[in-house]
């Protein structure tokens, strides 16, 4: 799968549960997420320094210090992410009825952990997908009240739709299909980036990606390296 911003497989991820499971059938697999234990997980670089000349820089040995770090982040409660879902009145009866257990106990559901509504705890983003072709089908956002309860503050059910914890941000991507897209070869996807405002999620920003279909028509190996003549 091409182009998902977050995703697991091909890209890191697997792919993006929505409203209508059999529209996911036709999704790509590869959405998929990535689990952030806090926010912040995709940072830029620090950039260079200037050093200076190596035999003129002094080096100063710092003083022992006699406090903790004060900004070590705290780890971040685990949950339930299966129970969650199927206890939450938002989820629709559908997607409920179809998370089962891929092999085992093993559920297709991703769960990522981070800072996105400066709740006291660390708010839980579930991304829930198709145990055949790992298809998104349903993200959710929650976040946990001061009774430790946690409840949903956000909902996506569409085919291939898998979200992500950016900086602070949600960043929700959705594969979109054409009526002749090869299940690894969507026409492009849409990048929704929300940002916690008032207490909802508010949209900020809109990316619309559209994929060349020349790609990808072949058997995909490599080309033989050519032949040099002595």
């Amino acid at each position: 799968m091409r182009g998902l911003t977050g995703s697991r497989k091909d890209t890191a991820g697997r792919g993006g549960l929505g409203a209508g499971l059999a529209a996911g059938s036709t999704a790509v697999a590869g959405l998929a997420a990535f689990g952030l234990f806090c926010a912040g997980c995709s940072t830029g670089g620090t950039g260079t320094r200037d050093e200076g000349p190596a035999a003129t820089r002094q080096v100063a040995r710092a003083a022992p210090s006699s406090t903790a770090p004060t900004g070590t982040a705290k780890p971040s409660p685990r949950v339930d992410a299966v129970r969650l879902v199927q206890g939450d009145p938002k989820v629709s009866r559908q997607l409920k009825d179809g998370l089962k257990p891929c092999t085992g106990d093993e559920y297709p559901v991703d769960t990522s952990y981070g800072t996105l509504t400066g709740g006291p705890a660390a708010d839980v983003v579930v991304n829930v997908m198709t145990c055949g072709d790992s298809v998104g089908v349903g993200t959710y956002v929650y976040r946990q009240d001061a009774g430790g309860s946690y409840r949903n503050v956000f909902a996506a059910e569409v085919p291939a739709v898998y979200g992500t914890i950016d900086r602070g941000d949600l960043v929700v991507t959705t594969q979109v299909y054409g009526s002749k897209d090869s299940v690894a070869y969507p026409s492009g996807e849409d990048v929704v980036t929300y940002r916690w405002d008032s207490g909802r999620f508010a949209e900020t920003d809109r990316v619309h990606n559209e994929f060349n279909q020349a790609v990808g028509s072949g058997e995909g190996s490599l080309p033989a390296p050519p032949t040099t003549q002595s």
